[in-house]
């Protein structure tokens, strides 16, 4: 599984979906459109302005405004990861529309990018990826306009079902000492996927400055019956490059025999049986004021 987690764009195009099933992959990429639709919506683009795309992966933002407006607005596709780039590059070369589309490679915590600069940033699942939110709110506060804009989609991973809610304890050796294994590592403060919530957005964007605040909490509620081989994805396909899956998490706490049993344990209590599990998101806008 590992193999095809080698950069950020292999691990978008690959990695990320690769527990889905066709239709849930298909599901999943209407999903992402709109999200798209409805951060636009948020930002509020005129011509003439000048937006970024930080964190823009493959782009799905940037493009949006690509759409919409092409060479009347100034965009900005930045990522610190310069395959990310290359692939939005080739991606813009292939659609071959009118655009006045930048380029940068910058990390959000340290944003090449002058003071006051910006009318609207985006970001979509990247705040997600920076252990310090507040630093990275900083930045952006920085580099926008006065009255200027930042717009965002956040999953809220800390909140989303568990492991052992889907389980019963007769079902898995153990039980409790997974269930607190994985309430540990889900409420790490230093893991960056989980050290946050709506509250915590809220906050961290007032205190850098940002006013008129909005964290809207989206929670989607699905039903699905997932495979043996899905369920062994769980646990092997990394949530991003360079980051533990959920075995190696596991594997914190307990050796890998261990750890294996339980996952073939879930695997037999879970597979070709309907599951159901909540996701939640949060729609963010804020304001320099």
């Amino acid at each position: 599984m590992e193999d095809i987690c080698k950069n950020w764009s292999m691990w978008l195009k690959k990695t990320r979906f690769s527990y889905m099933s066709e239709a849930q992959v298909e599901q999943t990429l209407n999903w992402l459109n709109v999200i798209k639709e409805q951060v636009l919506a948020l930002a509020q683009i005129k011509e003439n302005e000048k937006i970024a795309d930080f964190g823009c992966g493959s782009g799905l933002l940037g493009f949006g405004v690509l759409e919409k407006f092409k060479d009347k607005v100034e965009i900005i596709f930045s990522d610190k990861f310069e395959d990310c780039l290359e692939e939005c590059k080739k991606i813009l070369s292939e659609i071959k529309t009118e655009n006045n589309a930048k380029f940068l490679q910058s990390d959000i915590l340290d944003i090449k990018l002058p003071d006051n600069y910006l009318d609207c940033a985006m970001t979509r699942s990247v705040l997600v990826h920076v252990t310090d939110k507040k630093r990275a709110f900083n930045e952006l506060y920085r580099v926008i306009k006065q009255d200027g804009r930042y717009c965002a989609f956040e999953p809220i991973i800390s909140q989303n079902t568990r492991y052992y809610e889907l389980l019963l304890p007769d079902q898995i050796s153990d039980y409790f000492e997974f269930k607190k294994a994985e309430k540990e590592f889900m409420e790490n403060k230093n893991d960056s996927l989980v050290n946050f919530d709506a509250y915590s957005l809220d906050n961290d964007l007032n205190e850098a400055g940002f006013g008129d605040v909005k964290v809207e909490v989206q929670v989607a509620a699905s039903k699905y019956i997932p495979s043996k081989e899905a369920i062994l994805s769980w646990f092997l396909a990394p949530p991003s490059p360079n980051t533990k899956n959920m075995k190696q998490r596991f594997l914190d706490y307990f050796d890998e025999k261990k750890v294996d049993n339980f996952i073939l344990e879930v695997q037999n209590a879970l597979s070709d049986k309907e599951i159901k599990i909540s996701s939640n998101t949060a729609l963010i806008k804020a304001v320099k004021c």
